[in-house]
């Protein structure tokens, strides 16, 4: 896969702007950031432009979407094409070709069963739309009263209300009240003394999945409705699921009627190697949610595949009457939808995900070798993703994480992701082996630079 990495024309020179107060960043210390202040100008396949025109080696995919690379030339076509033939068409009563084409496309690349899209703009209208569609099916099946969700510990499923609710990341919560009511959490399936230093799926964990059974026994199946969990907990840190987990929660669910919600807006469109994480653990939820990588970031664009039986419960009042009062205005929105399409292409014609499965044992190698070193504490692997937990600073939690990024960016000049004191590594799925060598090289040199 050999591609062109050098900067686009005209990148030598990017004027900072000259006020940065105005725009109150999302999930930044913005004091901090404004003072030393990291900026990318331009950007071209696995790499973003500072700028002043200095390369900088993108370890993170962005925020975990751009999976085929950045600016690349079909995607970027397909965008401009579509913004010049049809820049909007709502899809509330009418509709436009492509996104016909593209529901078509996913369905069939999803597992079987996954018959339907519904699309939005976000992860996290994805999962708000997921919890609706979850709800309003088991009441137009005769039980109103399955109502409650259970989620996850350490979870994420983005900042809506619904997400933060049945999400399990405490910062995320705590600021916003009682969030939605009739919400438990199964316990994460992390502990480093059975696990420490795994490539893939833990040997130790499946049994965790049992405390569904659990929370099932306390409040009877009867009020529950769904159960959201990420097939590979990306945001906190990179938890791969036990061997065998995931199917235990696919059994406990089908035993007493609950809908499996897999959020693949992180794992879907190659980032475990396959087109989703269900194909690659062989387990198929009711509803999957996806956005990130589905336009590799260029447009946003979310949604959720449901299963034919799902849709189907909708598809029983008279034809005039609309089925699911649910919605956005930029739902399937024209230069989305032609980027996805662009960017499904790309993934296919290049082998995207076979790349991903071809480095993901050198991505894992690269990463244990830092087994050893006096500043890490735990190292996990699966697919095109890689996460350390450093030793906590004394300065308190946190500190050595974000000095790490900030060091990384200025010095190594390479982007690393930051949740508390976890690197988390999730590079494009364009990578070569010598992207490897050059992203972990920069590891160890920050890291080597706080010894």
């Amino acid at each position: 896969m050999a591609h062109d990495h050098s900067a686009p024309s005209g990148t030598s020179a990017t004027d900072l702007p000259n006020d940065l107060e105005a725009f109150w960043m999302p999930f930044t210390p913005n004091r901090a950031f404004k003072k030393d202040p990291r900026i990318v100008a331009r950007a071209k396949d696995m790499y973003y432009f500072k700028t002043d025109g200095t390369q900088v080696l993108d370890g993170t995919a962005g925020l975990w979407c751009s999976n085929a690379g950045h600016c690349r030339a079909p995607i970027v076509k397909a965008i401009q094409q579509q913004a010049a033939e049809l820049d909007f068409a709502p899809t509330f009563q009418f509709a436009h070709p492509k996104v016909f084409e593209l529901a078509n496309r996913l369905t069939q690349m999803a597992p079987e069963g996954l018959d339907y899209a519904f699309f939005c703009n976000s992860g996290s209208e994805a999962v708000d739309s997921a919890m609706k569609m979850a709800l309003a099916y088991h009441r137009q099946r005769g039980e109103g009263s399955r109502t409650r969700f259970i989620g996850r510990e350490r979870g994420y499923h983005g900042v809506g209300f619904g997400g933060i609710s049945v999400g399990g990341i405490a910062p995320n919560r705590k600021f916003y009240g009682s969030l939605l009511p009739g919400v438990d959490h199964l316990p994460h399936t992390y502990n480093r003394q059975e696990q420490a230093f795994s490539s893939g799926e833990p040997e130790w964990g499946a049994h965790l999945a049992d405390e569904l059974q659990r929370i099932v026994d306390l409040h009877d199946a009867s009020n529950i409705a769904g159960v959201i969990v990420e097939p590979m907990a990306g945001s906190t840190g990179v938890l791969a699921p036990p061997k065998g987990y995931l199917k235990r929660l696919r059994e406990i669910c089908d035993r007493h009627g609950i809908l499996l919600i897999f959020d693949e807006v992180i794992t879907a469109f190659g980032r475990l190697g396959f087109a989703t994480a269900a194909e690659r653990f062989d387990v198929t939820p009711d509803i999957m949610t996806f956005a990130k990588g589905i336009t590799s970031g260029t447009v946003p664009m979310g949604g959720t595949l449901v299963s034919r039986e799902i849709y189907e419960t909708f598809q029983t009042g008279p034809d005039h009457v609309i089925d699911l009062f649910h919605g956005y205005t930029y739902s399937g929105h024209p230069l989305a939808t032609a980027a996805a399409l662009a960017t499904l292409d790309l993934y296919r014609d290049e082998g995207m995900y076979q790349n991903a499965q071809a480095m993901e044992p050198k991505i894992a190698a690269a990463a244990m070798k830092l087994k050893d070193h006096p500043l890490i504490e735990d190292i996990r692997t699966i697919g095109v993703v890689a996460a350390f937990d450093l030793k906590p600073s004394a300065a308190g939690p946190g500190v050595f994480g974000y000095d790490f990024m900030v060091h990384a960016f200025h010095k190594e000049n390479d982007m690393v992701r930051v949740t508390g004191d976890t690197i988390a590594l999730s590079p494009p799925l364009m990578l070569e082996s010598t992207h490897i060598e050059e992203l972990f090289d920069k590891v160890t040199n920050t890291l080597n630079s706080f010894l």
